[in-house]
């Protein structure tokens, strides 16, 4: 599974930023900010870092939630829990999670658990574990389904450039920062223009929208290969699939990663195509 071999740190923050997201989604979290430029003033005059900051309400009061990533080849210590308990007083977050690739220290456990600090494994599936794939369902059908579907088409960046975009998880690997070093998502971009031909609803007519960005960049956090940039033009048209067809079949997606929580002993898998799924025992 090659994008496993490009996961990086950046990668990282971003899908586990798209987890919480659609984990939260009908619990009405939302994501406040993330990476670099998610940034919080604390009561000290500090401003920290958060990697990704999450936000919900309860019609009443706003929590915030501040997550920390770490891909890092070493567990987690107690440090790491002190530091990210310290910045959650100093800015009156209500709550802190740290996410890591492989696992945490006893010490680093016991003062989370001490702190009310939430702690997620979140890692590539080992091959010798029992999560191979995803059971998405059971079907019996006879069906004639028509998908509407946005399809991008092109991405070009300028001077005769474009990016080549393969699947879904290719778009976390760009990131875009303007003249003032503000960063923005790309795949946010990508999504708001999926948005823009869904609208427009026009089956199968190109549609292209420019959007300006004087003076930036665009980088490949897997290749670190920058282009300079003022501007992204998106091609694309809302094609219609029809998929009739009499089945039978299991239905199941590769899993690719595997979230667990240490405290809770919840246990979730997450697909090559983006699909999320607790594991129940």
């Amino acid at each position: 599974m090659s994008r496993i071999n490009n996961l990086d740190w950046k990668t990282y923050e971003s899908i586990t930023k798209y987890i919480y997201e659609t984990l939260g989604r009908k619990s009405g979290v939302k994501i406040e900010g993330y990476g670099n430029s998610c940034k919080v003033c604390g009561k000290s005059g500090v401003t920290h870092q958060i990697d990704v900051l999450t936000s919900h309400s309860d019609g009443i009061n706003t929590y915030r939630t501040a997550i920390e990533c770490k891909y890092w080849k070493k567990k987690i210590n107690k440090d790491i829990v002190m530091k990210l308990s310290e910045t959650i007083s100093d800015t009156d977050i209500n709550k802190g999670i740290i996410v890591s690739k492989s696992g945490f220290t006893k010490d680093g456990k016991e003062y989370a658990k001490h702190k009310g600090i939430e702690l997620i494994e979140l890692r590539e599936i080992d091959e010798k574990e029992d999560f191979k794939e995803i059971n998405v369902g059971e079907a019996e059908l006879q069906i004639r389904t028509v998908i509407n579907r946005p399809e991008i088409q092109s991405i070009d960046i300028g001077s005769g450039r474009t990016l080549e975009i393969k699947n879904e998880f290719d778009f976390f690997n760009f990131i875009i920062r303007k003249e003032n070093n503000e960063e923005v998502s790309f795949y946010e971009l990508v999504n708001s223009f999926r948005a823009e031909i869904n609208a427009q609803n026009r089956k199968f007519e190109i549609i292209t929208k420019h959007y300006e960005i004087i003076n930036g960049v665009i980088l490949n956090t897997r290749t670190n290969e920058v282009f300079d940039i003022n501007g992204i033009t998106f091609s694309g048209r809302l094609i219609e699939i029809n998929d009739n067809r009499n089945f039978a079949i299991d239905i199941v997606d590769k899993v690719w990663l595997i979230m667990k929580s240490i405290f809770n002993e919840r246990t979730f898998t997450f697909s090559e195509n983006g699909l999320i799924i607790e594991n129940k025992k």
